[in-house]
């Protein structure tokens, strides 16, 4: 019987490079077949490094349907289930089948620009903003219809996921990943006289969609951010971004429960230190 295939992915950090080391002798240990790149023969992909590390892999390999699990080396490590020291746990659980898979949505935008189109997929969130970080002016509607002129840095479209990533650091809410919504959330929004955003978060049901058009100025630049990695359109006359129909797969083991890791990574260690 041919040996069970696990694909390790790594940040590269010297860190993670031993832990990687060490993972690979115990799975193999184990029975499984070990490789480094994605092949479509493997059950499992194991991610390890922090967030940074597990977003990384899931665009490199493209969205794939093949259950991820994390070993965190970083620092907060929403999507990372283990520690270092949990590997010999991990594979004993691993084996017996004691876990669930966590379904995470996706977040799609797609652009008409100069008469053709695109399609980028995010897991955390997906950003429209101006070139060099210049104010951006977009016309916004939900369900098709209009809501409001938005001018200041951006948009940013989260998924439950994301909630926690940059949409956090902007003010926007923690959501359970079990919610099927999305959360918009303006980047400095401009609320003067002259111009009225809203300033809050926009929370949206699934099946609800959302679109900009925007409105240029001095420039016809249009950046597109999706996890961090930046895609830069010009003439750009609409985006619609809505749920993708792409899942990705979480191994997720007893231990976890997503109210405490939020505890843990944001109130803990101010609490511990009054």
């Amino acid at each position: 019987m041919s040996k069970k295939v696990i694909t390790v992915f790594t940040n590269g950090m010297e860190t993670s490079e031993k832990i990687v080391k060490l993972l690979c002798s115990k799975l193999e240990r184990s029975g499984f077949s070990v490789v480094s790149e994605f092949s479509p023969d493997s059950e499992l992909i194991m991610c390890i490094g922090g967030d940074g590390a597990f977003l990384a892999a899931v665009h490199e390999f493209d969205f794939p349907s093949v259950p991820f699990v994390g070993i965190n080396t970083g620092h907060l490590g929403f999507f990372q289930e283990i520690s270092p020291s949990q590997i010999d746990l991990f594979i004993e659980n691993y084996k017996r089948r004691k876990f669930h898979i966590q379904h995470l949505k996706t977040v799609k935008a797609c652009i008409a620009h100069d008469g053709e189109s695109a399609e980028h997929v995010g897991l955390n969130e997906i950003i429209v903003k101006g070139r060099a970080s210049t104010a951006i002016h977009l016309n916004i509607s939900i369900g098709g219809s209009f809501i409001e002129y938005f001018s200041g840095d951006g948009i940013l479209v989260a998924t439950p996921a994301g909630s926690t990533a940059y949409n956090y650091s902007l003010g926007g809410s923690i959501v359970d990943p079990r919610l099927n919504l999305l959360q918009i959330t303006p980047i400095a929004p401009m609320n003067t006289t002259a111009y009225r955003s809203f300033t809050s978060s926009i929370l949206l049901p699934a099946d609800l969609s959302f679109e900009v058009a925007p409105d240029y100025g001095d420039s016809h630049d249009i950046v597109i951010c999706v996890d961090g990695a930046e895609y830069m359109y010009e003439t750009v006359s609409h985006i619609n971004i809505c749920f993708s129909e792409t899942l990705i797969n979480l191994a997720r083991f007893e231990s976890y429960d997503f109210w405490n890791k939020v505890k843990a990574k944001f109130l803990d260690s101010a609490v511990a230190g009054k």
